[in-house]
């Protein structure tokens, strides 16, 4: 029977801070109603079915990634934020995930020279022992906010390193990562819009000294890659173009990162028979990460353009219309995996998630991030016992954010392992 109390679909909205602490009511009732879900505050037409998503994912021709990344501010705002960026500093070119083949094939092919397999080997002593190091900070305590003093500084801090910053500068870091999501992320007004584009010029220039001095003395870091990952054969990226990748790589790799953690941690805090099961065996590492990326994505939902009149599970979208991939409502289709609101990283399509996307987009950081996470919720088992909530958590348990799933706060408790038991 269901619930007389359950608000309609046409009482939840996707910009409500609750909702979008919750998202997956409002999923439901949207992957019940029929068609595509259009929202009535912006226009934007929201995809939420597995297969549907798939669809458009590999669909480039007709939902294109080419779209402006802040249409959430509507276009005046939009049009006088780019404006802005582009008289103080370098403009909001397409490229990479904002851009569709072949045009998208050049710069993935040389972010790939820079994001491989052997190179994230390379880096694992490195996470590792910043791992190790964040914990030392706080073991003794016997509490921490997980948050704030590991899931965001263990991704922050590589990052950080690798873009020639200090590690103890990660909150300046963060700062910049906020300041480039944030005209994706949460509507705002003029003057709000104004002081997070300051924030991202201040970032666009630092960067810019590191990647000219990077093309003259390469250091072997993540900007000294992107630099001269066009080798002898390819033209180099413009500092306009560097800009870009760069903020993409920056909001990719480092809030969804911290998402990742804080939520890997959570889910096994609820699932202590899964986390008793994981000290066991950490071979089950992989299949804890993959799922709990499935339930809480921290990545919700990202933007396509329609290039032309498309029908779409029985609603036509108009050309020039925002559509969103919600990847977070996909991933728990009911359609794609059996039970989905239950946390089972024993399931048999567990890494069939779209949590990292599909197609020539599939997110290039994936390696990375993935063994960010394995390592940082290892490394946690390892020095620690008992690792449980502190108290419960406040209400909304995420940050208001239109596109990810941040967590706002987890605070634990725990006691610390003795050396040798």
């Amino acid at each position: 029977m269901a619930d007389a109390a359950a608000p309609s679909l046409e009482q939840m909205s996707l910009l409500d801070p609750h909702t979008q602490s919750d998202p997956f009511p409002m999923y439901e009732a949207i992957q019940a109603a029929p068609g595509i879900y259009r929202m009535p505050e912006t226009g934007f037409f929201i995809v939420t079915r597995y297969a549907d998503l798939r669809a458009v994912l590999m669909d480039a021709e007709t939902f294109s990634n080419d779209v402006d990344r802040a249409s959430l501010q509507g276009p005046e705002l939009s049009a006088a934020h780019s404006a802005y960026m582009t008289e103080r500093g370098w403009p909001h070119i397409q490229t990479l995930q904002r851009t569709d083949a072949p045009v998208h094939s050049r710069y993935r092919k040389l972010v790939d020279r820079v994001f491989t397999v052997a190179r994230v080997r390379e880096m694992v002593p490195r996470i590792e022992a910043r791992a190790h190091r964040l914990i030392d900070a706080f073991a003794n305590r016997g509490e921490c906010d997980f948050v704030a003093e590991f899931a965001m500084l263990l991704p922050g801090m590589i990052l950080a390193e690798e873009m020639g910053l200090p590690p103890t500068e990660v909150a300046t870091f963060k700062r910049w990562a906020d300041a480039m999501l944030a005209p994706a992320s949460t509507r705002m007004t003029a003057e709000e819009l104004r002081r997070v584009a300051d924030t991202e010029l201040e970032a666009q220039h630092h960067l810019a000294g590191l990647f000219e001095a990077r093309r003259r003395e390469p250091t072997g870091d993540l900007i000294s890659g992107l630099v001269h990952a066009h080798g002898d054969t390819d033209e180099p990226l413009s500092m306009a173009e560097l800009q870009s990748v760069m903020s993409q790589l920056i909001g990719g790799g480092f809030e969804s990162t911290m998402t990742a953690l804080g939520h890997a941690l959570l889910q096994l805090i609820r699932h202590p028979d899964e986390m008793a099961l994981l000290r066991a065996d950490p071979k089950r590492i992989r299949g804890v990460v993959e799922e709990s990326i499935r339930m809480e994505s921290p990545t919700q939902g990202l933007r396509r353009r329609a290039t032309r009149d498309v029908e779409l599970n029985g609603t036509l979208i108009p050309k020039d219309a925002v559509v969103i991939v919600r990847y977070g409502a996909a991933n728990r289709d009911p359609d794609k995996f059996a039970c989905p609101h239950r946390f089972d990283p024993t399931r048999a399509n567990v890494g069939q998630h779209l949590a990292f996307g599909a197609g020539a987009h599939f997110c290039v950081g994936a390696v990375l991030a993935r063994q960010e996470i394995q390592t940082g919720i290892l490394a946690m088992l390892e020095r620690l016992d008992d690792i449980r909530l502190a108290r419960p958590l406040a209400e909304p348990v995420h940050r208001a954010n239109f596109l990810t799933l941040p967590l706002r706060e987890l605070p634990i408790r725990f006691t610390r392992k003795q050396p040798g038991a």
